[in-house]
C-alpha cells in the first residue's frame, strides 16, 4: 500500500505533542493538538485545513496564536474540532486582540470551530475576520457514533479520555485506497491524466456499474476521449486495499476504561502515536498527573495491534535521558519486557 498521508512529529518525542499529517497528492494537513507549531516552515502551515484538539491545556493549545499569525490576510477557512470548551477557548484568544483595522485586512480568514460535549451533543460556530471574529452560525447536533469529521476519502473518530478533565483521543481512517493498474490500462488503450481522480472518487463512492467515465487525456496529436462504464474500469484497472489508519492518544490516566477505548480506537492501526510522558515504574506517579507511562503506552499499542508505534510527550524530568524512555517503549511494544517491568 502505498501511503497517502504522511505523519510525523513536529516537536519530536520531547516536546509539545502536534502531529503534522501530511496528504500525499495535495497541498494540505491536518494537525492532531495545537501546542508550539514554531518549528514547522510557514508552506506547511498554509496547508493545514484541519487540527483535531485533545484538550485545552496550554500545551496543546499555544500553538493557535502562531497559526493565527500565519493565516492572517490570507482567503484560509480552517477547522478545529475538540472537546466540549472549545468554542469559548477560541472566542477568548481572539478577543483577547483589537480588529478595528479589520476591514484592511484581505482574505476573511475563517476559522470553524466544533465541540463535542461528554453525553455526544456537538455546537459548531464560525470567527470570520470579516466580523472582527465575534461568534456567529451556531448550531446545535449530535454526533454520529463517535465520527468527529467525515469526507468522501477520510474520517476521523474520537474517543473521550480521563485525563481529571476530558481528552480526546483521534483515528483518521481512510476510506479505502485505491490503486491504479498501470499495464491495464495500457492494455486499454488509454492514458493517463486528471480524469483518473474522478474515476477513483466514482469509485470510492461507490457508484453504479453503468456510471459513465469520461476518459481524456494528452497524446503528441492533441487530446484523446473515450466513455466508458465504471463497472469497467473499476474491474480491470482498480484495486482496493484496506485505507491507512493513523491514531493518536494523549495524556490519560491509566485506569481500565480508559485503557479499552484506547485499544478500541487504535485497534489495528498503520501508525498510533502515544504518549510515553512518563518512565516505566512510575505508575503512581503518572496516575496521580494523569499520564501514561512508557510501560504502560508500549503495552497498550501492542494490545491494540498497531503495526507502528511512536511515543510522544515525555516528561521534561528525563531531559538528557530520553532514549532510555524510548527504550522501555521499545521494549514493552514488542513484548520483551521482564515480569516485573511489565507489573
Amino acid at each position: 500500500m502505498t501511503p497517502q498521508y504522511h505523519p510525523f512529529l513536529a516537536n519530536g518525542p520531547s516536546g509539545d505533542p502536534v502531529v503534522y499529517v501530511a496528504f500525499r497528492f495535495s497541498k494540505r494537513a491536518i494537525l492532531f493538538d495545537l501546542g508550539d507549531i514554531t518549528a514547522l516552515p510557514v508552506k506547511k502551515i498554509l496547508r493545514i485545513t484541519d487540527v483535531f484538539v485533545s484538550h485545552m491545556h496550554v500545551d496543546h493549545l499555544i500553538g493557535f496564536d502562531h497559526l493565527l499569525r500565519v493565516l492572517i490576510g490570507r482567503a484560509r477557512r480552517v477547522r478545529l474540532f475538540g472537546p466540549e470548551g472549545l468554542i469559548a477557548a477560541i472566542g477568548h484568544k481572539l478577543a483577547a486582540y483589537s480588529w478595528n483595522l479589520a476591514h484592511r485586512v484581505p482574505g476573511n480568514l475563517t476559522f470553524i470551530v466544533t465541540e463535542t460535549a461528554e453525553d455526544g451533543t456537538s455546537r459548531r460556530a464560525e470567527f470570520r475576520l470579516a466580523d472582527r471574529f465575534r461568534a456567529s452560525g451556531e448550531s446545535t447536533f449530535p454526533l454520529d457514533g463517535d465520527i468527529v469529521h467525515a469526507e468522501e476519502a477520510l474520517t476521523v473518530r474520537r474517543a473521550s479520555l480521563d485525563h481529571g478533565i476530558p481528552s480526546i483521543a483521534y483515528a483518521l481512517q481512510e476510506r479505502s485506497h485505491v490503486n491504479l493498474w498501470k499495464n491495464r490500462l495500457d492494455a486499454l488503450g488509454l492514458g493517463t491524466g486528471p480524469w483518473l481522480n474522478e474515476l477513483k472518487a466514482a469509485a470510492l463512492r461507490g457508484d453504479p456499474d453503468d456510471r459513465i467515465i469520461r476518459a481524456a487525456w494528452k497524446t503528441p496529436g492533441g487530446v484523446a476521449e473515450r466513455n466508458l462504464p465504471l463497472g469497467l474500469l473499476r474491474r480491470e484497472c482498480l484495486r482496493f486495499e484496506p485505507g491507512q489508519k493513523i491514531a493518536y492518544v494523549t495524556d490519560a490516566r491509566h485506569t481500565q476504561e480508559n485503557q479499552r477505548r484506547i485499544v478500541a480506537l487504535a485497534r489495528d492501526a498503520d501508525l498510533l502515536f502515544i504518549e510515553t510522558t512518563f518512565a516505566a515504574g512510575e505508575d503512581a506517579l503518572a496516575l496521580e498527573r494523569g499520564h501514561l507511562t512508557a510501560g504502560q503506552a508500549g503495552r497498550l499499542a501492542r494490545r491494540a495491534g498497531a503495526r507502528r508505534a511512536e511515543p510522544m510527550h515525555i516528561s521534561p524530568r528525563y531531559a538528557g535521558v530520553e532514549d532510555q524512555i524510548l527504550a522501555q517503549f521499545a521494549r514493552a511494544f514488542a513484548g520483551q519486557e521482564t515480569p516485573s517491568a511489565g507489573a
